[in-house]
């Protein structure tokens, strides 16, 4: 069965494991038609492992090769599924892919994360909690927004966010067709 893998701050502030490398690793570790989305954190296996054991086999195999302490989010083609269908912006997400962005959380939305993040949005700005996953419209875009600089995994609970674009080429992938 085909996962999704999402690592948590992936080539970026720093943190670097290039992408041939992180294939390499993943068929190391025995999982199948390892595959990556560009340089930034995604990667797509087959394997019959439970999501959480894979989460954990992955995030020590990051830390052995690479000597990272990464976070890696786990979902099957089905909850990824699910996932797209819950998307609250759907019209922006058509219009703008780039500035809808899905956070997927490892161990759920801390307890009063949503009302502090929603005190933080400005000039049009949106976040929405559905099943565990926040979602963000930034209409002006992620850089300039004070939610971007201000959310916090100590405020939101851990997780990584994925722009709309990424997500349906993520489930392409575990679909088999990219």
């Amino acid at each position: 069965m085909h996962r999704i893998i999402l690592f948590r701050g992936m080539n970026t502030g720093g943190v670097r494991a290039p992408v041939g490398e992180q294939r390499a690793m993943a068929e190391a570790m025995g999982l199948k038609n390892p595959r990556t989305l560009q340089a930034s954190g995604n990667l797509v296996v087959e394997s019959a492992l439970a999501t959480d054991r894979l989460e954990a086999d992955i995030e020590a195999a990051m830390e052995k090769t690479f000597g990272l302490k990464i976070v890696a989010m786990v979902r099957t083609p089905d909850q990824w599924s699910k996932l797209i269908a819950a998307n609250p912006f759907p019209k922006e997400a058509v219009a703008h892919p780039a500035k809808v962005v899905a956070m997927v959380m490892k161990d759920g939305i801390r307890p009063g994360a949503l009302d502090a993040v929603q005190a933080l949005c400005r000039d049009g700005e949106a976040v929405k909690a559905v099943d565990g996953v926040l979602w963000f419209w930034f209409p002006n875009g992620q850089g300039g927004s004070e939610i971007f600089k201000k959310a916090t995994p100590r405020m939101l609970g851990m997780g990584t966010g994925r722009n709309w674009n990424t997500v349906l080429k993520l489930a392409e992938m575990a679909a088999g067709k990219g």
